[in-house]
């Protein structure tokens, strides 16, 4: 049945052109596409062979557009003859493994996309057969052979894995830009892109997927093609990357260890070298999922990870663009051991931002999630450096910061955890609490300090006054000092000023001497 082709007359098509259409150098294990029935080349010297004659490599190339009925392939060789391959459902289901592989090759071919008016057919004809490849993988038509799967992996390959255009910092030489005001850079080649990225997906999730063959060509190498595509600026390609190495992980068991290691390089590049990585979010998201599903008592490997590279994570610039993922993870780690809620927050504080104060809000909005997850004893073992960074907060100029700061007093779980330590959290904050009702700009923060001051009234009155009136003793101990500092610069303007008046009176006293001195010179001459 595969050689009921319909043969089209050929014509020669400029060198350019044919240049533009090339193969990844690879033969594959079953036929290949041939140019005359009479002969079989490898794809290889076929290309050789239209770049020596000028042949035309391209589908189409003097002829009707391909018809719903066939799928057109443009074939490079020497006489420049154009064959169809039929869809999977005209052909019977022994030879349909061989023509997976024949439209395979064709779909091998890397097209021009800067000019959109370029090659429109032979562009066409490789997008409907990544349709047909995707339908046939999806439709569970069978399992496909090793040598299919072999020249699966190689064809999405050939695709996918390119030079990454410079990031758009890169091109204009500054360093200052923000991220988030970058437009994204979108691919010109996605209609093929994404159908490439599906067939891969659907490989991968397939049940027919041998996971023990699949493993040889979907190796270590390959994961880490994957991670590097990570950098694109595409956030299309991105999301399909996301999706494809999540079930990478979830299928392939033997890559679990190694695809965690990878993502921890990656981060380290991130923190200490570059700060500049366009998937940080997306791999976040990966690894949320993959520590929702860590088993108890947690390895060392992994409390590791969260101390070496997710904590560390808040030190960029850029985390504002993946902090909603990264807080989802530290989360997690605490749900799953509460043990390490004190390593996190102690973590938050040596990252704590001192000058970026919407940084701030991101961090204390985390902290919210974090103290919502921790327990009692762990609590009790940040108290001290945890509120006078909060104290901090709530004094802060920056409104959004302090009304934040003020906002942990709405959550519940937040509150029955300062009650329990309340002897420890009221004498830290109070002061803070007392500056912003007596003189803070902004009435929202008046109004909620009150509110906080009010609710530790009623919970301790005892503690309450006992640190209202050492606060008093403190304020009055203040003003004391300040009187006397005073009193200390007026003495010394006075002895400065008597200082003053002395060396005035002694440079009077050498003026009348030497007044004296000239006026007797006078007398002198006119005596003589």
């Amino acid at each position: 049945m595969l050689n009921k082709f319909i043969k089209r007359g050929h014509r020669k098509v400029p060198k350019s052109d044919a240049n533009e259409a090339a193969y990844a150098g690879h033969r594959s294990s079953g036929s290949n596409v041939t140019v005359n029935h009479a002969s079989r080349t490898t794809v290889a010297s076929s290309v050789a062979n239209a770049q020596q004659q000028g042949g035309g490599v391209g589908a189409g190339a003097g002829g009707p557009a391909p018809t719903p009925a066939a799928i057109a392939a443009a074939i490079p060789g020497s006489s420049g003859v154009v064959e169809f391959l039929p869809y999977f459902k005209d052909v019977p289901s022994a030879d349909r493994q061989t023509l997976f592989i024949r439209k395979l090759n064709i779909c091998c071919l890397q097209f021009d996309f800067s000019d959109t008016l370029k090659m429109i057919r032979e562009k066409e004809t490789k997008r409907q057969t990544l349709i047909e490849l995707v339908e046939f993988i999806q439709s569970g038509s069978g399992k496909i052979n090793e040598a299919c799967q072999e020249e699966l992996v190689k064809m999405v390959s050939v695709n996918i894995f390119r030079c990454l255009p410079p990031a758009s910092h890169e091109n204009t030489g500054s360093e200052n830009i923000d991220p988030e005001e970058e437009e994204p850079y979108l691919e010109p080649s996605w209609t093929h892109l994404q159908l490439v990225y599906e067939l891969l997906l659907r490989y991968i999730v397939s049940s027919d997927t041998d996971t023990k063959i699949a493993k040889r060509y979907i190796d270590h190498s390959f994961v880490l093609k994957i991670l590097d595509l990570f950098e694109s600026e595409d956030p299309r390609e991105r999301e399909y990357l996301k999706t494809i190495l999540h079930r990478i992980y979830g299928k392939f068991m033997v890559h679990r260890p190694f695809i965690r290691k990878a993502i921890n390089n990656i981060f380290y590049r991130f923190i200490f070298e570059t700060e500049r990585h366009s998937g940080i979010s997306e791999l976040l998201e990966i690894l949320g999922s993959i520590i929702n599903g860590f088993a108890l008592p947690m390895k060392e490997e992994h409390k590791l990870f969260l101390v070496r590279a997710l904590i560390p994570l808040h030190k960029p610039k850029s985390i504002s663009m993946y902090h909603q993922q990264l807080t989802y993870c530290i989360t997690q780690f605490v749900e799953k051991d509460y043990k390490l809620a004190d390593t996190v927050i102690r973590g938050l504080l040596k990252y704590w931002p001192l000058t970026n104060c919407q940084k701030e809000v991101l961090f204390l909005g985390e902290l919210e999630e974090v103290l919502e997850a921790t327990q009692y004893s762990e609590f009790q073992r940040c108290t001290g450096p945890l509120f006078r960074q909060i104290g901090r907060c709530l004094n802060s100029s920056h409104f959004q910061v302090a009304e934040r700061a003020l906002f942990l007093w709405n959550n519940d779980h937040i509150v029955g955890l300062i009650a329990q330590n309340r002897r420890a959290v009221l004498p830290i904050i109070f002061e803070a609490l007392e500056r912003n009702i007596q003189g803070h700009w902004n009435q929202a923060v008046h109004g909620l300090s009150g509110n906080v001051r009010k609710m530790f009234l009623e919970m301790d009155s005892e503690l309450f006054e006992e640190c209202q009136r050492q606060y008093q003793d403190k304020e009055d101990q203040a003003v004391g000092l300040e009187e006397q500092r005073e009193l200390t610069w007026k003495r010394l303007e006075e002895m400065a000023g008597i200082e003053v008046e002395e060396v005035e009176d002694d440079d009077d006293v050498d003026d009348c001497v030497n007044d004296d001195e000239s006026d007797g010179d006078v007398d002198v001459d006119m005596v003589n």
